[in-house]
Protein backbone atom coordinates (compact mmCIF):
# COMPACT_ATOMS: atom_id res chain seq x y z
CA UNK A 1 0.00 0.00 0.00
CA UNK A 2 2.80 2.49 0.83
CA UNK A 3 4.13 3.71 -2.13
CA UNK A 4 0.45 4.70 -3.79
CA UNK A 5 -2.15 7.05 -3.44
CA UNK A 6 -4.27 6.51 -0.49
CA UNK A 7 -8.00 6.99 -0.85
CA UNK A 8 -9.02 6.96 2.22
CA UNK A 9 -7.15 6.55 6.12
CA UNK A 10 -8.94 4.93 8.88
CA UNK A 11 -8.49 5.51 12.45
CA UNK A 12 -8.49 3.32 15.24
CA UNK A 13 -9.40 5.26 18.41
CA UNK A 14 -8.37 4.08 21.87
CA UNK A 15 -4.80 3.64 21.54
CA UNK A 16 -4.24 5.50 18.06
CA UNK A 17 -5.89 9.15 18.74
CA UNK A 18 -6.64 8.93 22.24
CA UNK A 19 -5.08 7.60 25.61
CA UNK A 20 -8.67 6.15 27.20
CA UNK A 21 -6.33 3.60 29.42
CA UNK A 22 -7.44 5.22 32.78
CA UNK A 23 -11.00 5.56 32.00
CA UNK A 24 -11.02 1.95 30.60
CA UNK A 25 -9.40 -0.24 33.21
CA UNK A 26 -11.59 2.05 35.66
CA UNK A 27 -14.53 1.07 34.61
CA UNK A 28 -13.14 -2.71 33.92
CA UNK A 29 -12.51 -2.72 38.03
CA UNK A 30 -16.01 -1.22 38.80
CA UNK A 31 -17.79 -4.00 36.39
CA UNK A 32 -15.96 -6.78 37.91
CA UNK A 33 -15.99 -5.36 41.65
CA UNK A 34 -19.97 -5.45 40.85
CA UNK A 35 -19.65 -9.66 40.07
CA UNK A 36 -17.38 -10.18 43.04
CA UNK A 37 -14.60 -11.05 40.14
CA UNK A 38 -11.14 -10.59 41.29
CA UNK A 39 -8.51 -8.17 38.93
CA UNK A 40 -4.85 -8.45 38.33
CA UNK A 41 -2.68 -5.22 38.50
CA UNK A 42 -3.00 -2.45 36.39
CA UNK A 43 -0.28 -3.38 34.05
CA UNK A 44 -1.48 -6.89 33.50
CA UNK A 45 -4.89 -5.18 32.60
CA UNK A 46 -3.23 -3.35 29.72
CA UNK A 47 -3.46 -6.44 27.79
CA UNK A 48 -7.68 -5.97 27.86
CA UNK A 49 -6.94 -2.37 26.00
CA UNK A 50 -8.35 -2.93 22.41
CA UNK A 51 -10.45 -5.81 21.89
CA UNK A 52 -14.24 -5.53 22.85
CA UNK A 53 -15.71 -5.52 25.95
CA UNK A 54 -17.47 -8.61 25.51
CA UNK A 55 -14.41 -10.90 23.90
CA UNK A 56 -12.50 -9.43 27.48
CA UNK A 57 -15.47 -10.53 30.02
CA UNK A 58 -15.65 -13.72 28.20
CA UNK A 59 -12.48 -15.00 27.37
CA UNK A 60 -10.60 -13.11 30.45
CA UNK A 61 -12.79 -13.46 33.03
CA UNK A 62 -14.98 -16.90 31.84
CA UNK A 63 -18.31 -15.19 31.89
CA UNK A 64 -21.60 -16.43 30.94
CA UNK A 65 -23.75 -14.37 28.34
CA UNK A 66 -25.56 -13.39 31.01
CA UNK A 67 -22.62 -12.02 33.09
CA UNK A 68 -21.49 -10.60 30.32
CA UNK A 69 -24.31 -8.80 30.10
CA UNK A 70 -24.46 -7.32 32.81
CA UNK A 71 -20.50 -6.62 32.71
CA UNK A 72 -21.18 -4.01 30.43
CA UNK A 73 -24.41 -2.44 31.09
CA UNK A 74 -22.32 -2.38 35.05
CA UNK A 75 -19.33 -0.60 32.60
CA UNK A 76 -21.32 1.54 30.89
CA UNK A 77 -22.92 2.88 34.15
CA UNK A 78 -19.44 4.54 35.31
CA UNK A 79 -18.27 4.97 31.64
CA UNK A 80 -20.74 7.71 30.18
CA UNK A 81 -20.55 9.84 32.80
CA UNK A 82 -17.18 9.30 33.98
CA UNK A 83 -14.95 7.02 32.54
CA UNK A 84 -15.04 8.78 28.87
CA UNK A 85 -13.37 12.04 29.76
CA UNK A 86 -10.79 9.80 31.94
CA UNK A 87 -9.24 10.15 28.99
CA UNK A 88 -6.59 12.31 26.50
CA UNK A 89 -5.38 12.92 23.30
CA UNK A 90 -1.85 11.92 22.28
CA UNK A 91 1.03 13.97 21.74
CA UNK A 92 0.94 15.35 17.95
CA UNK A 93 -1.99 13.77 16.63
CA UNK A 94 -4.15 17.47 15.95
CA UNK A 95 -0.83 18.13 13.83
CA UNK A 96 -0.77 15.01 12.20
CA UNK A 97 -4.35 14.88 11.53
CA UNK A 98 -4.46 18.79 10.13
CA UNK A 99 -1.58 18.02 8.08
CA UNK A 100 -3.06 15.02 6.27
CA UNK A 101 -6.72 16.76 6.01
CA UNK A 102 -4.35 19.84 4.60
CA UNK A 103 -2.69 17.12 1.76
CA UNK A 104 -5.93 16.19 0.50
CA UNK A 105 -6.84 12.52 2.78
CA UNK A 106 -10.14 11.72 3.27
CA UNK A 107 -10.36 10.44 6.65
CA UNK A 108 -12.28 8.26 8.66
CA UNK A 109 -12.53 6.05 12.03
CA UNK A 110 -12.99 2.58 12.66
CA UNK A 111 -13.33 1.85 16.05
CA UNK A 112 -14.37 -0.90 18.56
CA UNK A 113 -16.07 1.60 20.91
CA UNK A 114 -19.84 2.24 20.36
CA UNK A 115 -20.99 5.33 18.18
CA UNK A 116 -22.07 7.51 20.62
CA UNK A 117 -18.97 7.41 23.37
CA UNK A 118 -16.30 7.46 20.30
CA UNK A 119 -18.62 10.32 18.88
CA UNK A 120 -19.02 12.39 22.30
CA UNK A 121 -15.13 11.75 22.57
CA UNK A 122 -13.69 12.89 19.48
CA UNK A 123 -16.44 16.04 19.74
CA UNK A 124 -15.07 17.05 23.11
CA UNK A 125 -11.72 16.65 22.13
CA UNK A 126 -12.00 18.43 18.78
CA UNK A 127 -10.85 15.56 17.01
CA UNK A 128 -14.28 15.05 14.92
CA UNK A 129 -13.91 18.12 12.08
CA UNK A 130 -10.97 15.73 10.47
CA UNK A 131 -13.55 12.53 10.24
CA UNK A 132 -16.06 12.62 6.96
CA UNK A 133 -17.72 8.93 8.83
CA UNK A 134 -16.98 8.24 12.54
CA UNK A 135 -16.86 4.60 11.71
CA UNK A 136 -18.13 2.44 14.94
CA UNK A 137 -19.69 -0.18 16.85
CA UNK A 138 -23.30 -0.32 17.20
CA UNK A 139 -23.92 0.30 21.12
CA UNK A 140 -26.59 -3.22 20.68
CA UNK A 141 -23.26 -5.29 19.87
CA UNK A 142 -24.92 -6.28 16.17
CA UNK A 143 -21.63 -4.45 14.81
CA UNK A 144 -18.63 -5.05 17.17
CA UNK A 145 -15.83 -6.71 15.87
CA UNK A 146 -13.21 -4.81 13.92
CA UNK A 147 -13.94 -6.08 10.78
CA UNK A 148 -18.27 -5.39 10.81
CA UNK A 149 -16.93 -1.42 11.79
CA UNK A 150 -14.66 -1.35 9.01
CA UNK A 151 -16.79 -2.65 6.78
CA UNK A 152 -19.83 -0.40 7.93
CA UNK A 153 -17.44 2.55 7.56
CA UNK A 154 -16.43 1.71 4.09
CA UNK A 155 -19.97 1.31 2.88
CA UNK A 156 -20.75 4.26 4.54
CA UNK A 157 -18.03 6.10 2.68
CA UNK A 158 -18.62 4.15 -0.60
CA UNK A 159 -15.30 2.75 -0.91
CA UNK A 160 -14.33 -0.65 -1.36
CA UNK A 161 -10.73 -2.05 -1.63
CA UNK A 162 -11.14 -3.62 -4.69
CA UNK A 163 -11.73 0.17 -6.61
CA UNK A 164 -9.68 2.28 -3.99
CA UNK A 165 -6.48 2.51 -2.16
CA UNK A 166 -7.54 2.19 1.65
CA UNK A 167 -4.91 1.88 4.64
CA UNK A 168 -5.75 1.51 8.19
CA UNK A 169 -3.56 2.97 11.39
CA UNK A 170 -3.84 1.17 14.36
CA UNK A 171 -2.62 -0.17 17.96
CA UNK A 172 -3.15 -3.48 18.17
CA UNK A 173 -3.44 -6.71 16.85
CA UNK A 174 -7.24 -6.34 16.09
CA UNK A 175 -6.96 -3.45 14.21
CA UNK A 176 -4.07 -5.11 11.39
CA UNK A 177 -6.68 -8.36 11.44
CA UNK A 178 -9.93 -6.69 10.91
CA UNK A 179 -8.51 -4.74 8.12
CA UNK A 180 -6.93 -7.83 6.75
CA UNK A 181 -10.57 -9.40 6.19
CA UNK A 182 -11.16 -6.46 3.71
CA UNK A 183 -7.65 -6.75 2.21
CA UNK A 184 -6.51 -3.48 3.58
CA UNK A 185 -3.10 -2.84 4.45
CA UNK A 186 -2.13 -1.67 8.40
CA UNK A 187 0.64 0.64 9.63
CA UNK A 188 1.07 -0.34 13.60
CA UNK A 189 1.61 2.55 15.90
CA UNK A 190 3.81 2.14 19.14
CA UNK A 191 2.32 4.89 21.11
CA UNK A 192 -0.87 2.95 22.27
CA UNK A 193 -1.40 0.00 23.97
CA UNK A 194 0.38 -3.23 21.84
CA UNK A 195 4.20 -3.52 20.68
CA UNK A 196 6.14 -3.94 17.56
CA UNK A 197 6.19 -7.89 18.14
CA UNK A 198 2.41 -8.15 18.30
CA UNK A 199 2.07 -5.50 15.69
CA UNK A 200 4.58 -7.41 13.44
CA UNK A 201 3.09 -11.09 14.03
CA UNK A 202 -0.40 -9.97 12.96
CA UNK A 203 1.16 -8.69 9.76
CA UNK A 204 1.71 -5.25 9.71
CA UNK A 205 3.38 -3.66 6.49
CA UNK A 206 4.78 -0.93 8.37
CA UNK A 207 5.43 0.38 11.78
CA UNK A 208 5.30 4.02 13.41
CA UNK A 209 7.06 5.11 16.89
CA UNK A 210 5.77 8.36 16.71
CA UNK A 211 2.71 10.80 15.27
CA UNK A 212 5.76 12.69 13.36
CA UNK A 213 7.15 9.29 11.98
CA UNK A 214 3.55 8.48 10.80
CA UNK A 215 3.15 11.69 9.48
CA UNK A 216 6.18 10.98 7.16
CA UNK A 217 5.21 7.21 5.79
CA UNK A 218 1.83 8.72 5.09
CA UNK A 219 3.15 11.69 3.23
CA UNK A 220 6.18 10.97 2.06
CA UNK A 221 5.08 6.62 1.08
CA UNK A 222 8.89 6.14 -0.12
CA UNK A 223 9.65 6.33 3.09
CA UNK A 224 7.61 3.15 3.90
Amino acid sequence: MLGREVDLILFDLDGTLTDAGPGILNCLEYALQDQGIQYPDREAMRSYLGPPLAVTFANEFNMNSDQVTQAIDKYRERYHDIGLFENSVYPGIPELLTSLQTAGFRLATATSKPEYSATRILQHFELDQYFEFIGAAALDGSRDSKSLVIGHTLESTNTHPTSHNLLMIGDRHHDVHGAKEHGIDTIGVLWGYGDESELREAGAVSIAETPVELAGLLLDPTRG
